[in-house]
C-alpha cells in the first residue's frame, strides 16, 4: 500500500471528508444504521451489528478506545 500526502487544509469539524473507494455491493446493501465504521491510519474498520441498539451501545461503550480494544468489545459482547 502506498501513502499519499492528504491534500485537505487543516479541519476544523462539522466536514464531510469522501475518500473514493468501490464498496463491494454486500457491504453497501446493509443498512447504515447497522454498521459502525472507525479507521486508524492503516486501515478502515466496518462493525456490522444486528440492531441499532447493539450499535448504538458498541458506539457509546467504545469511545477513547484503539482498534484492538474495539474489536475486542465486538468478540466479546456482539458475536
Amino acid at each position: 500500500m502506498t501513502s499519499v500526502p492528504s491534500p485537505l487544509r487543516p479541519l476544523n469539524g462539522n466536514e464531510m471528508i469522501c475518500i473514493p473507494a468501490e464498496i463491494p455491493r454486500e457491504l453497501r446493501e446493509i443498512d447504515d444504521e447497522l454498521k459502525a465504521i472507525y479507521h486508524s491510519n492503516n486501515s478502515v474498520c466496518i462493525w456490522v451489528f444486528n440492531s441499532t441498539e447493539d450499535r448504538n451501545s458498541f458506539v457509546s461503550r467504545s469511545i477513547g478506545m484503539n482498534k484492538h480494544e474495539r474489536s475486542a468489545l465486538y468478540d466479546e459482547s456482539f458475536r
